[in-house]
């Protein structure tokens, strides 16, 4: 099998067989778990990022910074969405193989009708859009990848991790299927987004929604929209009649709010977008999240 390979700190580092116990830190929550799938009982994976926190935001303490230096391997999702952790790394000289669970995804292209900021585009016209997870189908290329990279670190038990992969992928087959009887409950006419961020695109391509907009149009929760976008957004709601504006968990509801009072619609505010809920909540695993907000989505819709 050929050896995994990111460039960090300018140099090549490759994944080499790792000596028990495994230290793998996944950067996201919901990346944890679907890596202890595939890793099963062999090890523990564990997550940088607290359920609950918001990655596109996320800022490092200095325990994290010993985290990420003696792990053995890191996961990420990759397609910009961790863009601190290679600046991070570089600048503390930390040489430490990463695995993009997302390698090898390919960016979504705008729908017809969907309105995109342009500052989000690749020059060959598709949308710079990490949330691969949100389709399930898209996470069984997260699976392979996971897989190998395991394989290659713990030869000796990688066809436990091969049978573990194929397992996961079966229920995230069924997932999908779950998922698709859901959205089949809501009228045609009500399959249409407004969100907070651009968060749900391969979400709404794979299950038949519109995005008609979002609070903040950008991939990231960084960005602030202009008082135009705001007022176009306004406008755009109240001529497609759409229903409920989502907000991710931990986001700040206060331009959701401005637009709500504004075309008199209902904020759905508990989805687990970028992470699991903490122990105890509706949604601690990937599939219980995928399930949780399908749920909140349907019955704001139907």
């Amino acid at each position: 099998m050929a050896c995994l390979v990111l460039l960090v700190s300018c140099q090549p580092v490759s994944i080499t067989p790792a000596q028990h116990p495994f230290k793998v830190l996944a950067i996201e929550t919901f990346l944890a778990d679907i890596a202890q799938n595939i890793a099963g009982s062999h090890f523990q994976v564990s997550s940088l990022i607290p359920p609950g926190v918001d990655p596109h935001s996320f800022e490092l303490v200095p325990q994290d910074m010993v985290k990420l230096a003696s792990s053995d391997l890191i996961l990420t999702n990759g397609a910009g969405l961790e863009s601190w952790l290679q600046i991070t790394l570089t600048s503390n000289t930390i040489n430490i193989p990463i695995i993009e669970a997302s390698k090898g995804l390919t960016n979504r292209a705008p729908k017809s009708g969907e309105i995109i900021p342009s500052n989000v585009f690749t020059p060959a016209g598709q949308i710079l859009d990490p949330h691969f997870w949100l389709d399930p189908i898209d996470v069984i290329t997260y699976v392979q990848n996971i897989r190998d990279a395991f394989s290659i670190m713990d030869p000796a038990n990688t066809a436990s991790y091969a049978s573990n992969a194929q397992s996961y992928i079966v229920q995230l087959n069924a997932l999908d299927q779950w998922i698709q009887n859901e959205v089949n409950t809501i009228p045609v006419q009500n399959r249409l987004l407004v969100t907070n961020h651009e968060t749900f695109g391969y979400y709404a391509d794979r299950y038949g929604f519109t995005i008609v907009g979002a609070v903040i149009p950008s991939t990231s929760t960084d960005a602030t929209p202009s008082a135009k976008q705001m007022a176009d957004l306004i406008t755009t709601i109240k001529t497609n009649k759409v229903k409920a504006i989502f907000l991710e968990m931990g986001s700040n509801p206060d331009l959701a709010q401005q637009v709500a009072t504004e075309t008199g619609n209902r904020i759905v505010e508990s989805l687990y977008t970028h992470s699991t809920s903490p122990a105890g909540g509706p949604a601690t695993t990937y599939i219980d999240m995928m399930k949780f907000d399908t749920t909140q989505i349907v019955s704001a819709l139907k």
